[in-house]
């Protein structure tokens, strides 16, 4: 079956008609302070086709302990995050039916969150000004991104950024923390006590992906922006620590670069999870890490070559 059949089908996915103005969405989103908006162009703002939580975020993460997950299969791709003496593993398989996992490590309130279309996985404090934020999918894009939303002022915010953009949080940056995109047997052998997000009791297609073939696509989907320069492939994926971009495949053929004040380095042992229908079986698309001059993990986002450009125009692109 054919990729974007398959996302209809799966999704009820349908291009949402574009509009110059903010008052198609302030209907739907009537406690949005729309006065407030870092959107200059809102034809960017597109609807992804489920509506406000039609993609359900998790709020109760449960948790089981490494030993006693058999599920998940070799290198079947886990968000980690460490806080502490507590490392948890968020699967993609649950990541990619809820994109957002509201979760407290440690006493950290923290976010963590997967946009398939971007391949974006950011983790950020919840915290702001003081307050304890809890967020919900809004079922939004803008440059084929997720657009999250707080539930205790309905600020939108972007997901591959961590910024507000419309509302009473506009400009207002989330602080990212350190999330490692791995394989499965890579967390279980770094952190054979640590913890791994369960099986949420609802009725989705874990293990599979909805997006069969999708990064090997020409052009990415629900995208009307410009495309990399340089002749990257838009959906190449690239390692972004801050507003530079490494390109994946200059990393794998290296294995490891020290440049700008960071070492990347790459291992194989991680599937693709938007290849093949089953999340485990994708393509080798290996496992990064980023430290800084002190060995201290550095957060970083391993996202597509469009989504980049798309967020940081001037970004500067570490080509060789």
């Amino acid at each position: 079956m054919r990729l974007f059949t398959l996302l209809i089908l799966c999704f009820g996915l349908a291009v949402g008609a574009a509009t110059a103005e903010p008052s198609q969405w302030s209907r739907a989103w009537p406690d949005t302070d729309f006065s407030r908006t870092a959107v200059a162009d809102w034809s960017e703002i597109m609807s992804g086709g489920p509506g406000k939580d039609g993609i359900p975020a998790i709020d109760t993460p449960t948790f089981i302990s490494v030993s006693d997950e058999t599920r998940l299969s070799p290198r079947e791709a886990v968000l980690s995050v460490t806080i502490g003496n507590t490392s948890r593993a968020y699967p993609i398989r649950y990541l990619m039916w809820h994109e957002i996992v509201n979760d407290t490590i440690e006493g950290q309130p923290v976010a963590v969150t997967f946009c398939p279309l971007c391949n974006s996985a950011m983790v950020f404090d919840r915290r702001v000004d003081g307050d304890v934020l809890s967020f919900g999918v809004s079922g939004l894009l803008r440059h084929s991104d997720m657009v999250m939303y707080d539930r205790e002022t309905e600020s939108w915010w972007q997901q591959a950024i961590g910024e507000g953009i419309v509302g009473h949080h506009t400009g207002t940056e989330l602080t990212p923390l350190v999330g490692l995109m791995q394989g499965w047997d890579q967390f279980k052998a770094e952190y054979p006590d640590g913890e791994v997000m369960d099986e949420p009791n609802l009725p989705r297609r874990y293990g599979q992906n909805p997006y069969v073939n999708y990064d090997s696509s020409r052009r990415p989907f629900l995208f009307n922006g410009e495309m990399p320069p340089h002749n990257v492939p838009p959906l190449l994926r690239v390692v972004r620590v801050g507003d530079r971009a490494w390109p994946m495949d200059r990393l794998a053929k290296l294995g490891a670069v020290t440049e700008a004040g960071v070492t990347i380095t790459w291992a194989r042992g991680q599937a693709s999870a938007l290849d093949t229908n089953s999340l485990g079986q994708g393509r080798e698309v290996g496992s990064i890490r980023v430290t800084d001059d002190t060995g201290q993990d550095v957060p970083h986002d391993v996202l597509f070559a469009f989504a980049f450009h798309a967020f940081y125009p001037t970004g500067t692109w570490m080509l060789d």
